[in-house]
């Protein structure tokens, strides 16, 4: 593996940190103490600066717009956007809209693209995705409640889903519904598009989350299907693939998730450092000169380092063998990094002292946004039973291959 940053990304990658220092940064304060709708205007400018400047859509093919980054090459510019709340927004290449634009290029029809793609590439609409329902565990995404029923060229949908994040303005949801409830369980669900106007799709609330409730992209909905009625040409993909397009979107996305918290890593990291020297407990005497402080501030130093070598080597294994071999990667890295980030987090929290408990800091809304980030695409418990299974495999095999006593001598 070589993980060498060629003289044009770092190029790109210096264009995004000035872009996020400079142009984004500075809105923060203002962001993190009126939210997002005050916000808005100030947003969709900086949106506009982002495309001028050529860093719009940084994971999109160039024929649909976006700049045809690798993988890899994705995951470092998602670090650098994630040093700022806004980040990842103002480029578009947030969730969940960046995950629906890849299935909507690699599983969409020609009419889907036009009436779907083209405009949220263009950043004129947003979307979502709607799959969490409250009733059912999301650990278990091939039992749902939600159901999709042929009548004459339409489908009827009826259920309730919850944590739809965004759909708070979105324009389209991409739903997961039980069309073939006969099938084996992971060939029951599939994916329909529904546009938010359709008549029984229902925002009814957006879930208050640690104290808020957010608006628009920066929230999550409850959203209800009563008597949905769509046309059948709006399945993504074939009937009954639901969980197998859920699983081609879910891979990249982890490593997307992971570097866009390496960068809150690296902020929360360099906030704790400036804290730590400028902050005195006695005349003289800055925080930096304690030993707890100073534990912190390298162990936070090596945990950042050895996470984003291994984000890099997973994403790397996706490119190079595909999703299914590097499952172990993803795994791994899915819960490791969620704890990293929280680590971290919570030290630079303690450096601040209350102070860190406030807005006037990202820290505080880092904390209570991605705490989730230890249960969504998967709960840490999953990953890691589904990552010890496949690696206790080998030796388990081996061991019931020795000759009886074998193991005795």
């Amino acid at each position: 593996m070589d993980f060498a940053i060629s003289e044009k990304m770092q190029d790109l990658l210096a264009r995004y940190r000035h872009f996020v220092d400079d142009e984004l940064i500075p809105l923060e304060a203002e962001f993190l103490l009126k939210g997002m709708g005050p916000m808005q205007a100030a947003y969709d400018a900086k949106r506009e600066r982002a495309k001028e400047l050529g860093l719009w859509l940084p994971q999109i093919e160039k024929d649909h717009g976006g700049l045809g980054l690798s993988l890899v090459e994705h995951g470092l510019v998602s670090s650098e956007l994630g040093r700022t709340p806004m980040g990842h927004y103002t480029c578009n290449c947030q969730a969940p809209d960046a995950g629906n634009m890849e299935i909507l290029i690699q599983f969409g029809t020609d009419e889907q693209k036009a009436k779907y793609l083209e405009p949220l590439v263009a950043g004129e609409i947003r979307s979502c995705f709607s799959m969490t329902e409250p009733d059912f565990p999301g650990s278990n995404p091939t039992w749902m409640g939600t159901v999709a029923e042929k009548d004459g060229d339409d489908y009827v949908i009826n259920g309730k889903k919850w944590f739809t994040s965004s759909a708070d303005g979105a324009a389209f949801a991409i739903v997961m519904a039980v069309t073939n409830p006969e099938a084996p369980p992971h060939l029951r669900a599939s994916q329909i598009i529904v546009p938010a106007d359709t008549p029984g799709f229902n925002v009814d609330c957006n879930t208050p989350c640690m104290g808020h409730r957010g608006e628009g992209w920066v929230s999550h909905s409850e959203v209800s299907y009563d008597n949905v009625r769509v046309p059948q040409r709006n399945l993504l993909g074939a009937e009954g693939a639901g969980f197998i397009i859920a699983q081609e979107r879910l891979g990249p996305g982890r490593i997307h998730h992971c570097m866009r918290w390496l960068g809150i890593c690296e902020r929360a990291w360099q906030l704790m450092c400036e804290r730590a020297v400028s902050r005195e407990v006695a005349p003289d005497r800055p925080l930096s000169s304690r030993q707890f402080v100073q534990g912190w501030i390298a162990e936070s130093r090596a945990e950042i380092n050895a996470a984003r070598l291994a984000v890099l080597q997973a994403a790397w294994m996706i490119e190079k063998v595909g999703q299914k071999a590097a499952r172990n990667e993803v795994s791994l890295i899915k819960f490791h990094t969620a704890k990293v980030l929280m680590d971290v987090l919570d030290r630079a929290i303690q450096v601040h002292g209350a102070l860190g408990m406030t807005d006037y800091t990202p820290l505080a809304a880092w904390w209570r946004n991605e705490r989730a980030g230890r249960i969504y695409d998967g709960a840490d418990e999953v990953h890691k039973v589904s990552v010890a299974k496949r690696l206790v495999r080998p030796f388990a095999e081996a061991q019931a291959e020795e000759p009886a006593g074998a193991a005795q001598n």
